[in-house]
């Protein structure tokens, strides 16, 4: 089953190099047929802090106002041992160790691609961290969702990123995770609402509850999280993300996982709970459901490959052959394509096709009746040919005629019959 992650990592990696990332395609496109994970959230939810925790590492460009302007598709892979790194798909023969270097690349990247700007771009971000911490999975982090545009961006960035995210979650092979904070009311969650739109029977959508630490004393988040507040197919997780304080601090990751594991295991309202909470727990059950997902789509994507390949192979064979390079390769291809022009010529003549009456009667008759209507005695009269060559052969005269002159004597023949010629090739094309 790992194997099969792997897989649809390697063919999202040949869309995104092929410029297919689901934008509008004439055929088919594999992109969107792949299965994946959405990350959607609003800005502030805790998105970033959820990816990092099942990470396991600090990684994410942070900021205020939009930071995540490009969708980053990343792809985790389980070690048995080792040390952890990353690779970029834009850096393939570069491992990053450090992983403040990865951040600082993620945002290099981008700015290659919007420039230095706050706009953003559909164009994914492909980045593999390899670790023994973290299960195979592959997760999109997408824009986070916002109500107002800042100094230095359009006034539709708004919309921008909500029809980013939508052409995403749309789709039918893509699974939401929707993240909403435990502190704001869940009724003005933006990921929920813009899941329900997409996938109304949350059929699709995993639910995930963050800054349940953060709640106003007094009120817990139990009825979100046993699905009473909003009903999903699958049930909510909740996580405990690090507090700004931890992360100005460098607290390690490893540690707030632990720490998380000991708040569900210790507060008496989620105790019953605390089995299916955490950002660990949220890995495995992510890792594990698209594992299914992507088992149930293989015959769909074989057949969609099968289709798609006999569409282009059609489209290659109607264009014809590659066009060569070298001197020797085009004079064979001129050859092959006047071959080929021959013998479809003399199947219209032969009746194989049709058209063959109308040839026969413009080289029988047109032509023959406009070249008797030139004037050639004139050209070819003696006084006209003596003139031709006694320029050609100059003040010394030679005892036989000069090619020279003769050539002169053809070359104005033929502008002669040029007209009559081109009616010719006409009256056939035609």
């Amino acid at each position: 089953m790992e194997n099969l992650i792997s897989l649809v990592n390697r063919l999202q990696r040949a869309c995104t190099a092929l410029g297919d990332h689901g934008e509008e395609s004439a055929l088919p496109t594999l992109w969107d047929a792949l299965p994946s994970i959405a990350v959607v959230g609003g800005q502030s939810s805790g998105k970033s802090s959820v990816l990092e925790s099942i990470v396991g590492k600090d990684f994410l460009p942070r900021g205020s106002g939009i930071v995540t302007r490009r969708p980053l598709v990343l792809q985790l892979h389980r070690l048995d041992e080792g040390r952890e790194y990353a690779e970029f798909g834009h850096l393939p023969r570069r491992r990053f160790t450090d992983f403040a270097a990865v951040r600082k690349e993620i945002a290099d990247e981008t700015d290659r691609e919007t420039g230095r700007s706050k706009q953003i771009s559909t164009v994914p971000i492909y980045l593999s961290i390899y670790s023994p911490n973290v299960v195979n999975l592959t997760l999109i982090d997408l824009p986070g969702l916002t109500k107002v545009a800042v100094d230095g961006q359009s006034d539709s960035i708004v919309m921008d990123i909500e029809n980013m995210v939508r052409s995403y979650i749309e789709k039918p092979n893509c699974i939401i995770l929707a993240v909403s904070p435990a502190n704001q009311d869940l009724a003005t969650s933006d990921a929920i609402k813009i899941s329900r739109e997409v996938d109304p029977k949350g059929e699709r959508t995993f639910g995930v509850l963050t800054k349940i630490d953060l709640m106003d004393k007094g009120t817990d988040a139990v009825d979100i999280l046993e699905g009473k507040a909003y009903k999903l197919q699958f049930p909510w997780i909740g996580v405990v993300n690090r507090s700004q304080q931890d992360i100005n601090k460098n607290v390690d990751m490893i540690a707030a996982r632990r720490r998380e594991r000991e708040y569900f295991a210790q507060t008496p309202e989620y105790k019953h709970l605390a089995h299916r909470m955490g950002s660990e727990h949220l890995g495995k059950v992510m890792s594990k459901h698209l594992e299914a997902v992507i088992k149930s789509r293989i015959p769909g994507l074989q057949s969609l490959i099968s289709k798609t390949l006999t569409e282009l192979e059609s489209e290659l064979s109607r264009l014809g052959k590659p066009i060569a390079t070298d001197a020797g390769g085009k004079l064979y291809m001129i050859m092959e394509i006047c071959r080929t022009f021959d013998g479809i010529f003399k199947e219209h003549l032969d009746g194989v096709r049709p058209g063959g009456d109308k040839i026969y009667n413009v080289f029988d008759n047109q032509l023959p009746a406009a070249l008797k209507r030139l004037q050639f005695d004139k050209h070819l009269a003696m006084e006209n040919v003596r003139k031709l060559i006694t320029e050609a052969d100059g003040y010394q005269p030679h005892l036989i005629a000069p090619e020279q002159g003769y050539r002169r004597l053809i070359e104005t023949a033929l502008i002669t019959i040029k007209g009559p010629a081109e009616a010719a090739v006409d009256a056939v094309y035609t």
